[in-house]
C-alpha cells in the first residue's frame, strides 16, 4: 500500500522511559506519515501501550524526543489535541451518561461547537452501529459496545492522527469490519494511524508497515504482504530474546 504523503505526523527519536530502575522503553525511533497505517506488534509487556502513552503526553520521555504533528506532546496546547483521536487501554465513557451524551461531550472536548458535536454524535453512533443504544447508559452496554463508543469518540472530529491500542479487543466480526473500513477511509483522507495488536492476520489487512516490539525496543519489521507472518514474528522475538544478556 502506498503512502499518500511525505509529512511525518508522529515521530519518536531515540526515546526512552524508565520507571525507577526498570527500563520500559529504550532508544525508540519511529515515524508515522500522512496517509499511513503503522502497526506495532509484540507480546504482552513489550512496551506498546507505554509508547502510545508517551505519544499522547500521558507520560514524558526520559531521553530522546517525541513529536505529534511537530509539537512536544508533554506541552502541546489543547487546540492541537483536537486533531488527535485515541483509544488507549480502556474506552473512556461516563457510566451514567447515554451513548449520545458521551459522544457529544467527546465532540465538545475536541473543539466542536454544541450543534456540531450533537451532529457528530449522531453520525458516529450510526457509523459504529450504535443507534439502537443511543439512549442507553454507558454502564449498561456490553464490553464490545463500550469499545465501539470509545472508537466513535476517537473519530468524533475526523482527526488527522489516530492512536489506537489493541483496537479490535472485545469487538465482534461486524465491529472489526467497521474499524477496518474506517481506518482505510481515514488513510485515504490523509490521516496517520498508529495501532497496536496481537492479531497479525488482522494487522496485515490494514497496515502499510508492521514494526515488532520486544522488551521495550523495536527489533524489526514485517511485510504486511508476506507469508506466514506469525512464524516470522516469533523468529524475531526468539532471536532478540537469545541476544539479550
Amino acid at each position: 500500500m502506498a503512502v499518500s504523503g511525505d509529512d511525518i505526523l508522529l515521530r519518536c527519536a531515540h526515546a526512552g522511559k524508565r520507571y525507577g530502575t526498570r527500563r520500559v522503553l529504550e532508544d525508540i525511533t519511529l515515524e508515522v506519515r500522512e496517509g499511513e497505517v503503522h502497526a506495532l506488534v509484540g507480546l504482552n509487556g513489550a512496551g506498546k501501550t507505554t509508547l502510545m502513552r508517551l505519544l499522547l503526553g500521558m507520560v514524558r520521555a526520559d531521553t530522546g524526543a517525541v513529536r505529534v504533528a511537530g509539537c512536544d506532546p508533554s506541552v502541546m496546547e489543547a487546540r492541537h489535541w483536537a486533531g488527535v483521536g485515541h483509544l488507549v487501554e480502556v474506552p473512556l465513557a461516563y457510566p451514567e451518561l447515554t451513548v449520545t451524551q458521551n459522544l457529544s461531550i467527546a465532540g465538545r472536548l475536541a473543539g466542536l461547537s454544541r450543534p456540531a458535536a450533537a451532529r457528530a454524535a449522531t453520525r458516529w453512533a450510526e457509523e459504529f452501529a450504535l443507534t439502537g443504544w443511543a439512549r442507553s447508559r454507558a454502564r449498561t452496554l456490553s464490553l464490545g459496545n463500550r469499545q465501539r463508543v470509545g472508537f466513535a469518540a476517537a473519530w468524533i472530529a475526523d482527526p488527522r492522527i489516530l492512536i489506537l491500542d489493541e483496537p479490535t479487543n472485545a469487538l465482534d466480526p461486524a465491529g472489526i469490519m467497521i474499524v477496518r473500513t474506517l481506518l482505510q477511509r481515514s488513510r485515504e483522507a490523509g490521516a496517520a494511524a498508529l495501532g497496536s495488536s496481537h492479531h497479525l492476520d488482522e494487522v496485515a489487512r490494514v497496515a502499510d508497515r508492521i514494526t515488532v516490539m520486544n522488551g521495550g525496543r523495536l527489533i524489526g519489521t514485517l511485510d504486511p504482504t508476506g507469508i506466514d507472518l506469525e512464524r516470522q514474528f516469533f523468529d524475531l522475538i526468539y532471536a532478540d530474546s537469545q541476544a539479550r544478556p
